[in-house]
């Protein structure tokens, strides 16, 4: 896990330092993040390290950010996929909050007062992004169907 949020950030500095930044890239980087997420916080809730509650809140937030931008490309026909800092802080505090539970349960790290302010911190967090996702992607909506009916 470690490894890859190494090469996850490394690989996304690599693109914009050297301006290599793809379309496809900008739509497999961050779902990548999102189904290794996924993986992580649900294998972890079946076993009992991450509280359910908190994994179905991070999985829906992704799903509807997901089925969100795939109803907006196959209505506009392209998509510009760019994260925003708020998306960013949500994404970083996921990984370093299941980073300090496998730290925690291999006896790597103590961190067990820890987990239970960084899982109301990644709720907040996880409803904050998602809401603003919804409001920068139901605006760019609401200005493709203006600029259809004004066109037409």
């Amino acid at each position: 896990m470690i490894g890859a949020g190494i090469s996850d950030a490394l690989d996304g500095f690599i693109a914009r330092h050297f301006r290599m930044i793809t379309f496809l890239g900008s739509i497999l980087d961050p779902l990548a993040d999102k189904i290794l997420i996924t993986a992580l916080v649900l294998t972890l809730a079946w076993i009992g390290l991450f509280p359910l509650w908190l994994a179905i809140v991070i999985c829906l937030r992704d799903l509807v950010i997901i089925v969100g931008a795939t109803a907006y490309y196959m209505r506009a026909g392209k998509i510009e996929m760019a994260p925003t800092i708020p998306g960013k802080l949500n994404t970083f505090l996921q990984f370093f909050l299941i980073f300090l539970i496998l730290g925690n349960a291999a006896d790597f790290v103590r961190a067990a007062s820890l987990l239970q302010p960084l899982f109301i911190l990644v709720l907040l967090t996880a409803l904050f992004s998602g809401g603003h996702y919804i409001a920068v992607w139901g605006k760019k909506a609401a200005a493709l169907k203006s600029r259809a009916t004004c066109g037409h």
